[in-house]
C-alpha cells in the first residue's frame, strides 16, 4: 500500500488505462513533484528503467513545454508522445501531479482515449483535494 496513491486510486488507474489502450499497455507510474509510484508493470517486462530520472526529466520538461507554448496558437497543452524503438511512453500531467504510461504500438485515436480518460480522473482527485 502506498501513502503516495492509496489502492483503490491505483486499481482505478490501472483499469482506466487498460480500458483506453487494452493489453498494449506495458507500463504505468503516477507521480507528483516529490515522489513517484509504478503502478502497472505488464509481467513480460522487466523492472529495470530509472524510474527516478525518468520522473525528474519528464516534470522539468512538461514546465518547460507548458511555458514555451504558454498563449501560442496551438492551443492548450494536452499531453507528450514520446516515440520509441520498443514502445510509446505518454505523458499525462496536471500542475501538481501526473502518470506516464508506457504502451506498445497503439493508434493516435487510441492515445487521445487515453489521455482524455487519464485527465479525467486526476482532475477528479485534484478537485477531492
Amino acid at each position: 500500500m502506498s501513502e503516495l496513491l492509496p489502492e483503490q486510486a491505483q486499481e482505478r488507474l490501472i483499469s482506466t488505462c487498460r480500458t483506453a489502450v487494452g493489453d498494449s499497455l506495458r507500463s504505468l507510474t503516477y507521480f507528483n513533484r516529490f515522489d513517484y509510484i509504478q503502478v502497472y508493470l505488464r509481467s513480460d517486462l522487466e523492472q529495470s528503467a530509472d524510474l527516478n530520472s525518468f520522473i525528474g526529466n519528464e516534470w522539468h520538461d512538461f514546465k518547460m513545454t507548458q511555458d514555451a507554448y504558454r498563449g501560442s496558437e496551438l492551443g492548450e497543452y494536452k499531453y507528450t508522445i514520446r516515440v520509441f524503438e520498443n514502445g510509446y511512453l505518454v505523458r499525462i500531467t496536471l500542475e501538481d501531479i501526473g502518470v506516464f504510461v508506457t504502451t506498445d504500438g497503439i493508434t493516435m485515436q487510441d492515445f487521445n482515449a487515453l489521455s482524455v480518460a487519464v485527465r479525467e480522473v486526476l482532475e477528479s482527485w485534484a478537485i477531492a483535494e
